[in-house]
């Protein structure tokens, strides 16, 4: 399956897209851009694929995605359009090379250069620097002329001197642009988060695919770099994550609801996957200040 490309517009006056969102679009799909995305979540939740990356992203998460990895922000219900509940994002969109060939070959943009080239792989920022990135950010919404330019730069230098940057896909995905069906992972990847809690069956994904069972599990590795088992789980113990978050029910309680039949089986995935059992994960969240990022995944 070919990631759909995204034609990201700007408009006569700006060489880069700087926008902010409140209803997150409801066509979101498993897509790819030439274009460098910094995305902000101020206030929005949900499923994150980013390369073969999967984990849930929240309020104050922010991540830098490089040109042409696939990803797709997959919301919450309760933040699409009718969902009652209002995102809060800014999102920034530029080329590499939109200051001119030369420009981040200087010895000074050394640093931009290299940070640039690792968001190839897609990166969460997760050090205090976030409150400055935030601010800028918030200043390139309202800035005009040079000083629009010089406030992207700012952002980018101080993104690549922070001290925590988290990669997210792995070193070794790469992506065939020339295959064909693009819209076939976002139908597999949709299905899969509506139905995760109760048992898929093979040919029932495979029908979402228009693939024939023999086949779907050998194509789906061979697109996501995992097999589907591991991706259902993932997503399973994503979902495990939010609810320990939110607090609202037991963890046997919450190892049913995310699908897991066996609180053993529930424990033994999520400390496989985030690297911590579910009361730490959810002790260490709760001490965490507002602007830092959920515990991370292993991946």
């Amino acid at each position: 399956m070919k990631p759909k490309l995204l034609k990201v517009s700007t408009d006569a006056e700006s060489s880069f897209s700087v926008r902010h969102e409140t209803v997150p679009s409801n066509n979101n799909r498993w897509h790819y851009h030439r274009e460098v995305e910094l995305i902000w979540f101020k206030k929005g939740s949900g499923t994150q694929f980013i390369g073969d990356h999967i984990s849930r992203f929240r309020d104050g998460d922010m991540i830098l995605v490089g040109a042409n990895l696939p990803h797709y922000w997959r919301f919450d219900d309760q933040y699409l359009e009718g969902g009652g509940s209002k995102a809060d994002i800014i999102v920034l969109h530029f080329c590499e090379d939109f200051w001119g060939d030369k420009f981040l070959q200087l010895p000074e943009n050394k640093a931009i250069k290299m940070t640039l080239e690792k968001a190839r792989r897609g990166l969460m920022i997760i050090d205090k620097s976030k409150t400055e990135i935030a601010a800028l950010m918030q200043n390139l919404l309202k800035s005009e002329g040079a000083i629009k330019v010089l406030t992207l730069l700012k952002t980018l230098s101080v993104i690549a001197n922070s001290r925590q940057l988290r990669a997210l896909s792995s070193i070794g995905f790469r992506y065939d642009y020339k295959e064909v069906e693009n819209d076939r992972i976002s139908a597999i990847y949709e299905y899969s988060l509506m139905n995760f809690r109760s048992r898929i069956q093979l040919d029932e994904i495979a029908s979402v695919a228009h693939i024939c069972p023999n086949s779907f599990c050998r194509y789906f590795k061979s697109r996501t770099k995992k097999t589907y088992s591991q991706f259902l789980i993932e997503i399973k113990v994503g979902n495990a994550c939010k609810l320990l978050i939110e607090n609202k029910m037991s963890i046997k309680q919450l190892c049913l609801e995310s699908g897991f039949n066996s609180f053993s089986s529930f424990h033994k995935y999520f400390k496989k996957i985030t690297g911590k059992s579910p009361a730490i994960y959810k002790n260490e969240f709760i001490k965490q200040p507002s602007m830092q990022s959920t515990p991370a995944w292993h991946n």
